[in-house]
C-alpha cells in the first residue's frame, strides 16, 4: 500500500474547471479517481494504467473530465472542465499495487459545483 495526498478540490459555478491532483508515496500500477456523495455508492469517475498508460473514463463524465499522469512522479490529475452541480461529490484518489484491484485510498477532497 501507498498514502495517497490530494488537492485541487474547491467550489466553482456551473461550467467552471478544476484540476485535481494525487501524489502516492510509492510506485503503483494503477491510479485513479472515484467520487461520493452522502448517502450514495462510491462511484468509478476515472483510472490509468501506468503500463500503456491506458485510461478508462466513466460515461458520465466522458467529454468533460480527463484522466492523465506523471508515472515517475507517482501523480496523477483529474482535469474536470464544464462541470454541473450533479458533479458534487467528495473526490477520493485510489491506487493499486496490480493493475487489477485498488488497495489504497486518500482522504479525499471536496468539489462543489453551485447552479
Amino acid at each position: 500500500q501507498v498514502q495517497l495526498v490530494e488537492s485541487g478540490g474547491g467550489s466553482v459555478q456551473t461550467g467552471g474547471s478544476l484540476r485535481l491532483s494525487c501524489v502516492a508515496s510509492g510506485r503503483t500500477a494503477r491510479m485513479g479517481w472515484f467520487r461520493q456523495v452522502p448517502g450514495k455508492e462510491r462511484e468509478f469517475v476515472a483510472t490509468i494504467v501506468w503500463s500503456g498508460d491506458s485510461t478508462f473514463i466513466s460515461s458520465s463524465v466522458k467529454g468533460r473530465f480527463t484522466i492523465f499522469g506523471e508515472n515517475a512522479k507517482n501523480t496523477v490529475y483529474l482535469q474536470m472542465n464544464s462541470l454541473k452541480p450533479e458533479d458534487t461529490a467528495v473526490y477520493l484518489c485510489a491506487a493499486g499495487s496490480s493493475e487489477y484491484s485498488y488497495n489504497s485510498w486518500g482522504q479525499g477532497t471536496q468539489v462543489t459545483v453551485s447552479s
